[in-house]
């Protein structure tokens, strides 16, 4: 898709825009010196994001006479994009607090916005829990997606169906083969119901100790799970579109929850697409681990895999080795990554 050409007003509100946002982080940035010059600000310390807001995060002290009290900070220019997980070191002031520096991280699950731009979702995560449920209906390829941003991430996946109840009904049954071809390639699945209550002392002992992420599309009953996992949290919970079956967004920012029992939560917002920009083709092929051991099979060094002789992908979805809908989910990442590489060129 070509860029659209901007008229000469468009790009100079554009321009006007981008350079209003340059001079109030400058002022921002300039009183924040003064704070630290001027000795306003309490001494470094460790703390943890657990939710964001633009310029600004929420922080909660990890040490100290603070510990455990949440901090509205503001963020230094020069510390890159900061996101719920991250662990900073932040000194106190009268209005909240300001972060200082970052800490490394462990792991963190990235993806590009709609213009393109990689931005990472949240940090040092052990697990990433994508939830999915009968309705609104389950679409393979956002749960590839999901799983191939895991692999390239390092992070292990774990597919969970929510509003398992649901599952014998004529809605339901589309999902039992989806299921069994998942737990077949060896990824771990479980179901869980709030409703029925079912399932939730088993996710419960899963993501003990575990710093763990939620995602999936909006309406599948990401908040109603942590408002079950978490009592006294009341997250707002949204009912499905009666016109489209599909969700409503109710999370508008990642925010961290703690468990009693010990581990992390972290709530990222419903999105019905996942961009794969960012990766390449053999990522892609890694989160494919049926696929991926065809790699390096096929007669030519540049098989595209679609009617070439000799192609093992294909041979081996004649033989019945793998799914076509696994196959053709893989085919369509593919293409996206090309299309979005036109987008950005």
């Amino acid at each position: 898709m070509a860029k659209r050409k901007l008229t000469r007003r468009q790009a100079w509100r554009i321009e006007k825009i981008q350079a209003e946002r340059a001079q109030r982080a400058e002022r921002r940035e300039s009183q924040l010196n003064a704070q630290l010059e001027g000795g306003e600000l309490g001494p470094e310390q460790a703390g943890l994001i657990i939710s964001h807001f633009g310029r600004s995060v929420d922080v909660e002290a990890l040490e100290g006479p603070l510990a455990g009290s949440i901090h509205r900070c503001h963020l230094r220019a020069n510390l890159g994009q900061l996101v719920t997980g991250d662990r900073v070191v932040w000194r106190a002031a009268n209005d909240g607090g300001v972060v200082v520096a970052a800490q490394p991280r462990s792991s963190e699950l990235q993806r590009p916005n709609n213009q393109g731009e990689l931005k990472p979702v949240a940090a040092n995560i052990d697990f990433i829990v994508i939830v999915f449920a009968v309705e609104p209906r389950a679409h393979a390829n956002l749960i590839d997606r999901y799983l191939v941003a895991a692999e390239a991430s390092g992070i292990e996946p774990v597919l969970l169906l929510n509003k398992v109840d649901l599952l014998d009904t004529d809605a339901g049954d589309y999902l039992r083969p989806l299921l069994e071809q998942y737990e077949a390639l060896g990824y771990r699945v479980l179901k869980a119901s709030t409703t029925a209550a079912h399932g939730l002392d088993e996710l419960k002992q899963l993501l003990k100790d575990r710093i763990s992420v939620f995602v999936g599309q909006s309406g599948v009953g990401k908040s109603s799970l942590i408002n079950a996992l978490l009592p006294g949290v009341d997250l707002k919970v949204g009912e499905l579109s009666e016109q489209t079956r599909k969700g409503r967004h109710t999370t508008t920012t990642a925010r961290l929850f703690h468990f009693p029992d010990g581990g992390d939560l972290i709530d990222s917002p419903g999105i019905r697409e996942f961009a794969l920009w960012h990766v390449d083709p053999d990522q892609v092929l890694d989160g494919f681990p049926e696929l991926r051991e065809l790699r390096g099979h096929c007669r030519f060094r540049d098989c595209r895999h679609e009617s070439e002789p000799g192609c093992a992908f294909r041979a081996a979805l004649d033989e019945g080795r793998i799914s076509a809908s696994r196959f053709n989910s893989y085919r369509q990442i593919l293409q996206s990554l090309q299309d979005g590489q036109l987008r950005n060129d």
